[in-house]
């Protein structure tokens, strides 16, 4: 039986904990927060988004250029997999109409007992307050409410997260770490984020918290909806779009977001429309009655497009189905939903383990993908957490202490006589 030690409570580290358990190892999980799993009962607070019911051949195209790295990991995982092990743990699940699957009670707190529940039974031990800080020659550092000490392992799972919410436990602080012993790590960026918007001191103090509903980028087929805020906006529209608009901002310094903000009716319709309305209507009449647009959206199209009233009725129409709402920058990492950056694909073997320290594995948010939300980020978190879990496994009876077929020398995460001091 080994010692594995799993650094990390989140979805990623508990799945691999369970994996771990189920074949008789003896599985110890720390977190450095007081209560294990924050960030995902975080996102369970409006209606747990557990994963997407969407074929599965679709689904995996989610994580772009990260997907086909990815894609052994969600084949042994499923969407359809995730479903059924929640109702093995007596969580029912329903899909949304847009696909999305989520618990019949909405909430993460339920699953979380109950999963919690199930790795106590399978001999799991969970520390909390246990703060990884680095590397002792084989031995790993933690400071606990008890002091520093120092912990021996067959083998180690790192499933730290990223660095988005940090103040919930991903803060990064790991990478300097993992840098110094040779691990290369793309640095990480705010991901499903928010945008900075110059916006006037007089639409931002009167729109601030407006929701903008009913709107599409201007070329896609489904609509959404985002918020406006002192700043900018955010919300699953403009989360959708993140990834594409952050690297436009990072090659050019600037980005626009092209709305449509009448997609229920076609330009030509909406300039006929507009064609009708007198001419000494204002122009508030004019968007309301043409268009129905009065409110935040009135009010977008005089902050973007600022002669749209001196605009005849084919070029209002045009503007306001590709109304260009201009960014500056994205919104800090610490307020993003993810991130994107972290362990490069390429110091990670098909096992999940690091190249540059044999016997320590990796898992979830750490490594260097991201996916829109809709449940693709835990399901793909989860994936990797059992992928790696597994990974850790074949080591362990291969290439680890004890096994049968290692051919070259490795390093040993087994106790030894000469720890040093951290690096």
């Amino acid at each position: 039986m080994a010692r594995i030690g799993i650094i990390g409570a989140g979805p990623a580290g508990l799945m691999a904990a369970e994996t771990l358990a189920c074949h008789g190892h003896a599985v110890i999980v720390y977190d450095a927060m007081p209560t294990v799993a924050r960030k995902f009962l975080m996102a369970g607070k409006s209606g747990l988004n557990i994963t997407h019911a969407e074929p599965h051949e679709r689904l995996v195209t989610r994580y772009g250029p990260a997907a086909p790295r990815l894609r052994d990991a969600l084949d042994g995982f499923t969407a359809a997999d995730l479903t059924a092990w929640c109702t093995e743990l007596g969580i029912e699940t329903f899909v949304g109409s847009s696909g999305r699957v989520f618990p019949t009670a909405m909430k993460a707190s339920p699953l979380l007992r109950a999963w919690l529940g199930r790795l106590a039974e399978q001999g799991v031990a969970v520390k909390t307050r246990h703060r990884w800080t680095g590397f002792a020659g084989s031995a790993l550092l933690f400071e606990t409410p008890a002091g520093p000490t120092e912990e021996r392992f067959d083998a180690v799972l790192l499933a730290l997260g990223g660095a988005s919410w940090p103040r919930l436990g991903s803060d990064a602080v790991w990478v300097p770490w993992l840098r110094a012993k040779g691990v290369a790590i793309a640095p990480f960026q705010p991901a499903n984020c928010g945008f900075r918007v110059p916006w006037s001191p007089i639409f931002a103090e009167r729109f601030a918290g407006a929701p903008v509903k009913s709107v599409r980028v201007t070329g896609d087929a489904a609509a959404g909806e985002f918020v406006v805020t002192a700043s900018g906006i955010e919300g699953s529209l403009v989360y959708a779009h993140s990834a594409r608009l952050r690297e436009r901002l990072a090659a050019e310094g600037t980005a626009t977001l092209t709305l449509d903000l009448a997609p229920d009716r076609p330009l030509e319709r909406l300039a006929a429309e507009f064609a009708r309305q007198p001419r000494q209507a204002s122009f508030a009449n004019r968007l309301r009655k043409g268009a129905r647009l009065e409110g935040v959206k009135a009010g977008l199209v005089r902050e973007c497009v600022p002669n749209a009233a001196g605009l005849d009725a084919s070029a209002l129409a045009h503007a306001i189905k590709h109304l260009p709402l201009p960014l500056t920058a994205t919104q800090p990492i610490d307020r993003a939903i993810s991130s994107a950056g972290g362990i490069v694909w390429d110091g990670v073997d098909p096992r999940f383990m690091l190249r540059a320290l044999p016997g320590i594995f990796v898992a979830g948010e750490m490594l260097d993908w991201e996916a829109p939300t809709g449940g693709y980020l835990l399901t793909a978190s989860m994936a990797t957490g059992r992928a790696a879990a597994l990974g850790l496994l074949d080591w362990l009876a291969e290439d680890g202490p004890g096994g049968t077929s290692r051919s070259e020398p490795r390093p040993s995460l087994a106790p030894d006589a000469g720890a040093g001091s951290p690096k």
